[in-house]
């Protein structure tokens, strides 16, 4: 009895051995679906939509491609004659992205076109029974950046040489182009920027937002600047150095943007073509065929015509005491009488008239006699107004401590 008493207990605590691990299997094979991530983008949950993303191809319009998805012309007619004030359908580029949303059914009818007009900004266009279209920008987040750089033959190939975008060095030149030649920059020149970079949704890369503060060593003096808001209601913004002086002044350095100088202002020249010493009254940029050429100052045209030397030209009055004269374009831009402002495009670089190569030929005059203009102590912009400067110098304080902050790499002064 003792003996099957015993088995009795024995198979009870097998059984219940055995059990456990059926328990353990159950609670292993139970496995829960993650909840589908909820995927937004344009303003518009994706789950609920079938999404269709291509780029515009040659031969396509965007009545093309909502035809090719099964809107009839009667609809696209409609649809773009509701849109035309704020997206014109005859303007999409090849190229550019754009998504279509349809319904998430058998039918899949197209409810939502969108077309990225560039990295930030798009056009919503609603095509379902209420016709209508938005633009929007899609969300950007500024990332503050620091670099230093050292000038080796140009302030480009510094920028290259960093691994940076080469709209900085377009940035500096917009900055610094009434205070520093950049057709004389010399090995050694240095710089430190702090600048804003723009990012999509935190990861791709949408271009310079602007440089806050910086500092070029230009022949070992330094030119600071300080980007500094002076009206809160335009948004208006400009550059003053570490005095609160401005950087800007009546008149660019150039013409153009920084390519080289190729003969300079000089009594005595060897005139290439003439083949005959004469003065040469002009300053000469050798710049690619095509580049915009600009007003070095605000005023009038009070020139656009061609003769057999100066080849296409244009002259610009900018007031009693001071004349500029653009030669040898290839196309002028400007018509006589019509009035211009500092940066303006009055005409393009060419090799017309008397003229070896493409360039420009930079003419300038004080009280009607020629002069260089290299020489000449020009008249400075409006400075600060008086009321700004306690919070202009509060506010560059910090900047120009982070400034200091920043390290050049070692220079190499070997030739």
């Amino acid at each position: 009895m003792k003996k099957l008493s015993y088995l009795l207990l024995l198979m009870m605590a097998v059984t219940a051995c055995n059990d456990e691990p059926k328990k353990v299997e159950i609670a292993d094979n139970t496995i829960e679906k993650p909840a589908p991530k909820i995927v937004k983008e344009y303003g518009y949950v994706l789950n609920d939509f079938e999404v269709v993303r291509d780029t515009v191809r040659s031969g396509d319009s965007f009545g093309i491609i909502l035809g090719s998805h099964g809107v009839n012309p009667g609809k696209i007619f409609q649809i773009v004659e509701k849109v035309k004030d704020t997206f014109n359908p005859r303007k999409v580029v090849i190229g550019k992205p754009y998504v279509i949303l349809k319904e998430n059914d058998s039918a899949q009818t197209p409810k939502v076109f969108i077309y990225e007009n560039d990295l930030i900004n798009y056009t919503v266009v609603n095509l379902g029974d209420s016709i209508s279209a938005y633009t929007a920008k899609k969300p950007v987040t500024i990332s503050k950046k620091t670099v230093s750089g050292v000038i080796s033959s140009s302030l480009s190939e510094a920028i290259e040489d960093e691994g940076l975008n080469y709209l900085l060095a377009h940035e500096m030149n917009n900055i610094y182009q009434w205070s520093i030649d950049f057709f004389r920059l010399q090995k050694g020149d240095r710089f430190k920027l702090v600048y804003n970079e723009r990012y999509i949704n935190d990861s791709i890369y949408a271009g310079i937002e602007n440089i806050e503060a910086s500092v070029f060593y230009h022949q070992e003096k330094p030119y600071y600047a300080f980007n500094f808001l002076t009206d809160s209601i335009s948004g208006e913004r400009d550059y003053y150095d570490e005095k609160a002086r401005p950087l800007q002044s009546f008149f660019l350095k150039a013409p153009l943007n920084f390519s080289r100088i190729s003969s300079r202002y000089s009594p005595r020249r060897y005139h290439p073509v003439q083949k005959r010493w004469k003065a040469h009254k002009g300053t000469d940029y050798a710049a690619p065929h095509g580049t915009p050429i600009w007003s070095t100052a605000n005023g009038v045209v009070i020139a656009s015509s061609y003769t057999a030397g100066n080849g296409n030209y244009v002259k610009v009055k900018h007031n009693g005491t001071y004349t500029t004269q653009y030669l040898h374009m290839s196309k002028r831009a400007v018509k006589t009488g019509q009035r211009v402002k500092q940066g303006d495009i009055i005409g393009y670089v060419g090799s017309t008239g008397l003229a070896t190569g493409p360039h420009v030929c930079y003419r300038f005059w004080v009280n009607g006699r020629q002069v260089d203009p290299f020489r000449q102590n020009l008249p400075s912009a409006e400075p600060l107004e008086e009321k700004y400067i306690p919070t202009y110098f509060a506010a560059i304080e910090p900047l120009k401590a982070e400034l200091g902050e920043i390290e050049f790499k070692q220079i190499n002064t070997e030739i």
